[in-house]
């Protein structure tokens, strides 16, 4: 904790260099991806402050749109997008996912019912081998149902109907750093 500390300390000693973040925001990307720690979006995409709107979930899930019961997700996708007019969103899943691992693995989460309950919005169940560490297709499968169920968004629906917001998949490899991109034209993931 104490370089976090110490960090903290210093980095309000530059004010000039974020005066101008107080004039308010205009990301052009909503970046969706893991709460895992080892993911760090500013530095995936060399983002300065401002510059990305992020969204943080475990396993980087999107739960189902609903009107019945907004979600923080939900609410943080439909600010992006209609109130700071992002013009794309990323879902960027990452190798050695714990989320993604559990749910290929089929693993036993009665001992955290919240994580369970959580995961079960990931449906359907991320196909891939459940021996393999980095979970690299089932995360790959994730992403795409993710980027599927935002579809199903109202917001999200009427920009991609007039061409106003992209979509993109995203997969990034802690281990080495690369990050590949879903191409629809061969459904897969390839190196940006």
């Amino acid at each position: 904790m104490q370089p976090l500390i110490d960090n903290a300390r210093t980095f309000g000693q530059r004010p000039e260099e974020f005066a101008k973040l107080a004039e308010g925001q205009s990301p052009q990307v909503l970046f969706i991806t893991c709460s895992d720690s080892r993911v760090v979006p500013a530095l995936i995409t060399g983002a300065r402050p401002g510059e990305l709107f992020e969204l943080r979930t475990a396993g980087n899930i999107v739960p189902p749109h609903t009107s019945r019961q907004p979600t923080s997700e939900a609410a943080t996708i439909e600010y992006a997008v209609e109130v700071l007019g992002v013009r794309d969103i990323v879902v960027c899943g990452h190798s050695h996912c714990g989320a993604v691992g559990a749910l290929v693995r089929g693993d036993d989460l009665t001992a955290v019912p919240a994580v369970r309950d959580w995961l079960a919005h990931a449906t359907p169940r991320p196909a891939g081998q459940a021996e393999d560490p980095e979970v690299a297709e089932g995360v790959q499968a994730h992403v795409l149902t993710q980027l599927l169920r935002l579809r199903s968004y109202p917001c999200v629906e009427r920009k991609l109907a007039v061409g106003q917001l992209g979509l993109h998949a995203w997969y990034y490899e802690v281990h080495t750093g690369a990050v590949r991109a879903h191409r629809p034209h061969t459904d897969t993931f390839e190196s940006l």
